[in-house]
């Protein structure tokens, strides 16, 4: 392991201070959350800060719920957030998303702010082994184009990277509008989760919109029909403690009759970003719970998708996700 410096600031103005960042690997200093995710880059020497800065102990943890919407610390961790009562009742998709993601030791640890950061588990990132990983060393190329790329993403993906991003949470959050917070030294600005998580594009290294300097403070959800009626699948090759080869999160506003009124659909582990599904949706809307109906909408969520050989079985497998998680959140599965 490459020796660091570990900085504890006594508050989170001492800590933007040092003017780190996170979730790029061409950075010298960088924030620390958790943790759970940073242990394992730098076991595998595929970070090697020169200074990691710890937020653990000066984000805010609260999480509160009101009749606008939620609210959560960046610094509330995963268990905390899935176990809340207003977010199990009101938001069940996020708390649903939640206990679908890495075991109960890692979300007892984990920060809501440190998993939408958490970097991608493809294999050609993970092993420094393989030279050619534009998102390790911008440049080098991209091994899973060529490679095995079973893991990989059929959607978002560019010359330069095709990596899937691997949050599980980050897809029920921008299934239901979410914002992240960021905090800076010359104060906090909002940016809405659809667009906090870049396209890979040319720099794959860049993966959030973030500056030097700014910390992910909080996380908010806005009060709305669909919340309470929503499903989260996730399709992975092992039961648990394992990361989405294809998920769903689908949530619901129905009218009487079971006609759907609103839906929200986005999809994980099939994107280099959380995929939000816009025509999807809008397909849904005045449709039933017929499974044709819900065929032919899904069938709007391959439009763009680009196979590379061994992922090919995505297209098809991210549309039968989307059928059976509309047919769970309607209550007809």
């Amino acid at each position: 392991m490459h020796p660091f410096a570990l900085e504890r600031p006594r508050d989170l103005r001492s800590a933007l201070a040092l003017r780190a960042q996170a979730g790029r690997n061409d950075i010298a200093t960088e924030y620390l959350g958790g943790g759970t995710d940073m242990v394992q880059l730098l076991q595998e020497n595929v970070r090697s800060p020169e200074r990691l800065v710890s937020l653990g102990s000066v984000l805010d943890k609260r999480i509160e719920a009101s009749p606008q919407g939620l609210r959560i610390g960046g610094g509330a961790t995963m268990a905390e957030t899935a176990a809340h009562p207003e977010v199990a009742t009101r938001f069940p998709l996020i708390a649903q998303a939640l206990l679908a993601s890495a075991s109960p030791q890692v979300r007892n640890q984990a920060t809501m702010g440190g998993n939408l950061l958490q970097r991608t588990r493809c294999p050609y990132f993970r092993d420094t082994g393989y030279s050619a990983c534009n998102k390790r060393k911008p440049g080098s190329g991209c091994a899973a184009i060529g490679g095995e790329n079973r893991w990989h993403a059929v959607l978002g993906g560019s010359e330069h990277c095709i990596a899937v991003h691997p949050s599980d949470l980050a897809v029920a959050l921008v299934a239901l509008d979410a914002t992240v917070h960021v905090q800076g030294l010359s104060g906090e600005r909002a940016v809405a989760l659809a667009d906090f998580h870049r396209l890979p594009g040319s720099t794959p290294h860049i993966e959030a919109e973030l500056r030097p300097g700014e910390a992910v403070t909080a996380i908010s959800v806005p009060e709305h029909p669909v919340n309470r009626r929503a499903h989260y699948l996730k399709v992975r090759d092992r039961a648990s403690f394992e990361f989405a080869v294809v998920s769903a999160a689908v949530a619901l506003d129905l009218q009487d009759g079971g006609r759907i009124r609103e839906a929200r659909v986005a999809l994980g582990g099939v994107g280099t970003k959380p995929w939000r599904l816009p025509k999807v949706e809008a397909a849904l809307a005045g449709a039933g719970l017929q499974r044709d109906a819900l065929r032919r909408a899904a069938a709007l969520a391959a439009q763009g998708a680009q196979g590379r050989g061994h992922n090919d079985f995505k297209i098809e497998l991210m549309q039968r996700a989307i059928v059976r998680a509309v047919e769970a959140a309607g209550g007809v599965a």
